[in-house]
């Protein structure tokens, strides 16, 4: 199973919306707070942070803007528009028209009553999401590859938008932290921030977890996280465009734009170990990997395979294993081991002193976390603020990444002080960021 690729299910039901006026604007009487410690470290709010008084009406719109219009940003517009009948899709920003196209295309037969783009409310270009913001959406779904993150969700927060924030949140350890800051600031101003990291949402999964936090296998010594695959898409070069139109295209395979693969897929896996330890990151983590089938440069920089071991502070161990080769042995599963048993966390089941499997009937994660966010929007439960794990868990990938491409161990507090930044000399098409394969051994992490 991807939880990447974007699921259409059937529309939710809402028979009481009420009013965008009252709900939608900051609507939270919120006591601002000093540091991420104070992000919710699950999918919610404080319980004291009050819910907004609110009145019924089926006729209040929400209006909301995607930002980056590929396949998972397609399939947000879509949760978001099932989730609540007075969603409408407004807006569309994304670097490149086809994009765009293809989107409009996808979903405006479809859905007639709620996506209602014009022409003069699609933007591209790098500046996109600047000018999506100028409207005057309410919320805005965050799609476009992971390096532009941490741009956009300090000009989302400073505009006063809701947020849904795909994942990974950056690239590298300075984005990360322009995201913590966002994110105090979203607390500040009453905002919802949702992040797409979806298991999170998956109610087997939640169950499973809580009872491995409760007990059901004993003290947990050990777990394996795999997510073992098959190589993704690839776009050939066109003729006569930019090396930086070709690595934007192609963003998948360039470090600076996705994070690697480690970073921006498997970031799923490495989010449930960071939950399994009630999202305190690890101390430290050492690990090997490369690129064993990706010798040609026109795939980026990016290794195929992974093996990284963290270690937390109590002394229990995660081991991470991601590859993309084809041809090979595929498995994607969590396991954690238990002085009492044992659990597979995407299975849903336990064994250990009382056996347990889920089996109760679930609403899709993709569409469970638009759901939440509406009704959070709507004031029908307290606000939401993903901020805490969604950056730790973007933290402990970038560790994982370049503990693997400098060969050595690193703590956490090194990786999350680095100066690292990737971002280019300029966001325009003609030069691009050289393409450099890391060699362990001889590659250095900037330490502060």
């Amino acid at each position: 199973m991807n939880p990447d690729n974007p699921t259409i299910v059937s529309s939710t039901e809402h028979d009481n919306l009420p009013s965008r006026r009252s709900a939608i604007k900051t609507v939270s009487a919120v006591v601002a707070t000093a540091g991420l410690a104070s992000f919710a470290n699950t999918h919610r709010s404080t319980a004291a942070e009050a819910i907004p008084a609110v009145h019924n009406s089926v006729d209040d719109i929400i209006k909301v803007g995607l930002v980056g219009c590929g396949g998972r940003g397609t399939g947000a517009a879509v949760n978001s528009m099932n989730a609540d009948k007075g969603v409408r899709i407004v807006a569309l920003a994304d670097l490149f028209d086809a994009s765009i196209e293809n989107c409009r295309k996808s979903l405006q037969g479809r859905y007639k009553d709620q996506f209602a783009v014009e022409d003069d409310h699609c933007f591209t270009g790098f500046d996109n999401y600047k000018r999506l913001l100028e409207t005057d959406i309410d919320v805005v779904l965050l799609a476009s590859p992971p390096h532009y993150r941490p741009d956009q969700m300090e000009a989302a927060v400073a505009a006063g938008k809701q947020i849904f924030c795909e994942k990974p949140v950056a690239t590298d350890p300075a984005g990360v932290r322009r995201v913590e800051a966002a994110c105090r600031a979203a607390d500040e101003k009453g905002l919802n921030v949702v992040s797409g990291l979806c298991w999170r949402y998956d109610e087997g999964l939640k169950q499973t977890m809580q009872r491995v936090h409760d007990g059901a296998i004993g003290n947990v010594i050990s777990s394996q996280f795999d997510y073992l695959t098959s190589p993704v898409w690839i776009r050939n070069r066109k003729e006569g465009e930019s090396e930086m139109e070709y690595q934007c295209r192609n963003w998948y395979y360039f470090t600076w734009l996705s994070g690697d693969h480690y970073v921006e897929q498997f970031i799923h896996s490495l989010d449930k170990a960071l939950w399994l330890h009630h999202d305190e990151p690890p101390v430290k983590a050492y690990g090997l990997g490369g690129r064993q089938r990706r010798s040609d440069l026109n795939q980026g920089n990016i290794y195929d395979h992974f093996a990284v071991v963290y270690e937390w502070a109590d002394g229990t161990r995660a081991f991470a294993n991601t590859r993309q080769i084809k041809g090979c042995m595929n498995q994607t599963e969590d396991f954690v081991f238990g002085s009492e048993g044992s659990a597979q966390l995407i299975r849903h089941e336990i064994d250990g002193r009382t056996p347990w499997k889920f089996t109760d009937q679930k609403v899709q994660m993709h569409q469970a976390e638009q759901d939440e966010l509406y009704k959070a929007i709507r004031g029908q439960r307290e606000r939401i603020n993903n901020g805490t794990y969604m950056c730790r868990s973007t933290m402990m990938a970038i560790m994982g990444r370049e503990v693997t491409y400098c060969g050595k161990e690193l703590s956490y507090e090194q990786v999350a002080t680095s100066p690292m930044d990737l971002r280019p000399n300029a966001y325009e098409f003609g030069d691009a960021p050289e393409v450099v394969i890391a060699q362990p051994g001889e590659y250095e992490f900037p330490l502060a």
